[in-house]
């Protein structure tokens, strides 16, 4: 008969058994990334408490910290001083939290005691650590893999103090929690269309339901699924974490398909599906789910994270207060065009980078105002980085496109037609019916590879007929390198023409065809297929335009 498997003193024995069958011990002969990457997504050593045990031990063991990193020791020598004469149970729980509860995961009353003197020990030793509200569930798992609490202490603060800048483990300060919000809005807006149609329809703010995604993952997973996600986060990452909410996304999304939602109990209704999601799928289901999704390379991700703090930073919102509702960004009062209503710019709004939904639109060009000239289109649109271009054909068809880069790149080129921009433009249709076409790379990226940043740049490529393309680098200035081209090794230029203007025309996207052409008078246009968007015709192939619109973003406290 097997010996019962050997639980630490902070585990409840009898619901242990009950979450996660312990099928005795497994050997793991080797300890090679590569190796263990794999064993980890296949759960290898989920069913055996004492080799999770092990692997996490050499796992954090591994992690790269900081010369001054507090160990055991520390934990060993501070504990009495910080806890006093008070019962574990009723410690107050450090502010970094965030009122963030421990989740129990199986502990007894002495783990759970035992977690609150971690955390307020944590918190001694890190007080750069101001918003974490990841790390109760962290030392709450790590808990049931330590022989003690100082055991346990020691582990957190090296995933607390890892060193190495390209292998963030935990968000440690309100900005990067606020940012990887962001990132992952971002993120569900390109691989969960569908879930996130059904967002921005039923939540008065998207990004307040996007803000609960940690919390899916680190306090709402039962514990069996939270250990899974867990084992493979330390072998592989941050990006992982993406993943996962991702997967959970997509699963909320198709079981709850066609029935009502209300507004305000969205977040209510996530957190409920998480913690009953045994009912729903597997652990092996979820974690399959959330590695068949094609993300961006883990470069990308930083490019964006690191886009999104600074666009936070810009606006001044480093620590946590009251954010306005960005459905409210488009105000029904003070919004007027002659081309879209309100809930069409706000379909618009829901599409562009988290970083710019904060932002009102703001009227630069109108054809109407401003007259059907492409010189005055581009003298109002110049300095503006990203801006909406929208067209109205005579036959009311509405279509129009999304450019992250400012125009004034086209005088880069000295009076050729040259395309610049980067992946995150994107063209859409508003009228007949409503369709969104994004940079080709996104939805195939088995059309590239990424390369180092220090790749020459491909972002701006001349139209020539000769076949050298004359290459300029992106400028300094730009507020996020986040999808350039001179990231990806495309096999034709092609998949990266985004937008190009002259005084004759304006184009955007290029390769096989256009996915808009105007002329200079503003007056006559064409769409079709391009390589770049993969797109169909985005109305009548050749078409009359009524009106022509171009609108910027403003930041709600400049008036």
């Amino acid at each position: 008969m097997m010996n019962p498997p050997a639980y630490s003193c902070f585990v409840d024995r009898d619901k242990m058994d009950s979450a996660i069958p312990d099928l005795g011990p497994k050997e793991l002969s080797c300890m090679e990334l590569p190796e263990l990457k794999q064993l980890a997504r296949q759960g290898y050593w989920a069913r055996s408490y004492a080799l999770r045990g092990q692997v996490y031990q050499r796992l954090i063991r591994d992690i790269p910290c900081r010369t001054v990193t507090p160990d055991a020791g520390v934990y060993r020598d501070i504990v009495g001083k910080i806890v006093g004469k008070h019962s574990s149970a009723s410690l107050p729980l450090p502010e970094f939290v965030d009122n963030t509860q421990v989740p129990s995961y199986c502990l007894n009353s002495k783990g759970e005691g035992a977690v609150r003197k971690i955390l307020l020990c944590i918190s001694n030793q890190f007080p750069d650590v101001s918003f974490c509200p990841a790390l109760p569930a962290v030392v709450a798992l790590l808990l049931h893999y330590s022989a003690d609490e100082a055991e346990c202490f020691e582990k957190a603060c090296r995933i607390l103090a890892c060193k190495d800048p390209s292998r963030k483990l935990v968000d440690q300060s309100f900005l990067a929690f606020e940012s990887s919000c962001m990132t992952f809005g971002d993120l569900v807006n390109k691989y969960c269309q569908a879930a996130h149609q059904l967002m921005v329809a039923v939540s008065e703010d998207v990004l307040q339901v996007y803000a609960d995604w940690q919390r899916w993952l680190f306090g709402e997973l039962p514990l069996s699924y939270f250990a899974r996600v867990f084992d493979v986060f330390l072998v592989e990452g941050y990006k992982v974490l993406y993943r996962v909410a991702l997967a959970i996304l997509k699963f909320f999304h198709k079981a709850r398909a066609g029935q009502p939602l209300e507004s305000d109990s969205v977040k209510q209704d996530i957190r409920t599906f998480v913690r009953d999601i045994a009912k729903t799928v597997s652990p092996e289901k979820l974690l399959e789910k959330a590695f068949a999704i094609r993300l961006f390379s883990r470069k990308e991700i930083q490019l964006l994270q690191m886009a999104n703090e600074k666009a936070l930073k810009q606006k001044g919102i480093t620590v946590k207060q009251k954010r306005q509702f960005v459905h409210l960004a488009v105000h029904a009062d003070n919004f007027h065009s002659e081309i879209v209503g309100v809930k069409e710019m706000r379909d618009i709004w829901s599409w562009v980078p988290e970083r710019f939904a904060l932002c009102q639109p703001l009227l630069l060009f109108s054809s109407l105002q401003h007259g059907y000239s492409l010189t005055r289109f581009y003298f109002q649109c110049e300095g503006r980085e990203p801006t909406v271009l929208l067209i109205k054909t005579t036959q009311k068809e509405v279509c129009g496109a999304y450019l992250s880069t400012d125009w004034s790149e086209r005088n880069k080129f000295g009076g050729k037609l040259g395309f610049f921009g980067t992946g995150e433009c994107f063209v859409f249709r508003l009228q007949p019916e409503v369709q969104r076409y994004e940079w080709v790379v996104i939805k195939h990226p088995e059309l590239t590879k990424p390369v180092s940043l220090e790749s020459t740049s491909l972002e701006s490529t001349t139209v020539s007929s000769s076949p050298s393309h004359s290459l300029s680098s992106e400028s300094s200035d730009r507020l996020s390198p986040f999808l350039a081209t001179r990231h990806f090794n495309l096999p034709s230029k092609t998949e990266s023409l985004f937008m190009a203007g002259g005084s004759d025309c304006l184009i955007i996207g290029g390769g096989g065809g256009q996915a808009l052409y105007i002329d200079g008078d503003l007056n006559r246009g064409r769409t079709g297929h391009c390589d770049t968007f993969n797109n169909q015709p985005l109305c009548s192939e050749n078409f009359l335009i009524a009106a022509v619109e171009a609108w910027g973003f403003q930041d709600p406290d400049i008036q």
